[in-house]
């Protein structure tokens, strides 16, 4: 099965100066991993038409799937559908679809100009549903286009996701030594060099003054990553390691740094 890859545009003037803190990138990547799809590279723009362009450009010839988040609101500075219609080279214009869930939301009520701005969608472009506030997004091509605000975001991908091509599903299985990352920094790299199609992350954590690593064996092969599993825990042993593994772990869990 082919792998399919992805890269993630995250738009907006009020991530890169802190007002907002991004909590999309974390939710998308863990969706990914579990479907399969690969979230290989994340980039982070400004509210400017060039360089939204920009991005798209270079992101969406290099993987199968470019996702985008936010600038797709009622606001001045809501230009993510005019600059992937510029970047796919289509008239932005208003959708009669967009236009009727938008007047079903608020009925009996004259939209005003920025919600009728939000059923502007690039000719071409498929709705995707966003049960939480109405005002939809849209894939075109390999771009798919949801809004910043985390609730919608979600239920958007989750709309959007059953039209998508998948591939090898990531695994993972993750260890937490309790010794130094140094320590175990030779075997690690002993069995990243030894066994292709296996990737090997190394993180080192400090909670209530003691040192450890958490180590996450990433493969699409199970057989495969239970068998490294089993040599490498066979190895922490030989060299008297005290270690936990979480076999059933399909993600990093954040680690405390108290």
């Amino acid at each position: 099965m082919k792998d399919i890859t992805a890269a993630l545009l995250v738009i907006g003037d009020e991530i890169l100066s802190g007002r907002t803190s991004d909590q999309n990138i974390n939710y998308l990547a863990t969706h990914c991993t579990a479907v399969g799809i690969r979230l290989e590279e994340v980039r982070v723009v400004s509210d400017k038409e060039d360089r939204i362009i920009e991005g798209l450009n270079a992101l969406r010839i290099a993987y199968d799937y470019v996702f985008t988040t936010g600038g797709i609101g009622p606001t001045h500075d809501d230009i993510t559908a005019q600059s992937v219609a510029k970047t796919i080279g289509v008239d932005l214009v208003e959708n009669g679809q967009a236009l009727a869930i938008m007047e079903a939301r608020y009925p009996g009520e004259v939209l005003s100009e920025g919600r009728r701005l939000m059923a502007r969608i690039p000719v071409g472009g498929e709705l995707i549903k966003n049960s939480v506030s109405g005002a939809p997004g849209f894939m075109i091509e390999n771009v798919i286009v949801m809004a910043g605000v985390p609730k919608i975001m979600q239920v958007m991908l989750d709309d959007v996701t059953p039209k998508l091509k998948t591939g090898n599903r990531l695994l993972s299985r993750t260890f937490i030594v309790r010794h130094p990352e140094s320590t175990v920094a030779q075997l690690i790299g002993k069995l990243d060099e030894e066994n292709e199609g296996i990737s090997l992350g190394s993180y080192p954590y400090f909670k209530l003054g003691k040192v450890g690593t958490v180590i996450v064996l990433r493969g699409v092969d199970e057989q495969q990553l239970d068998q490294v599993c089993l040599e490498f825990a066979a190895e922490l042993k030989r060299e008297d390691k005290d270690f936990e593994e979480d076999r059933e772990s399909t993600e990093l869990k954040p680690l405390s740094f108290d």
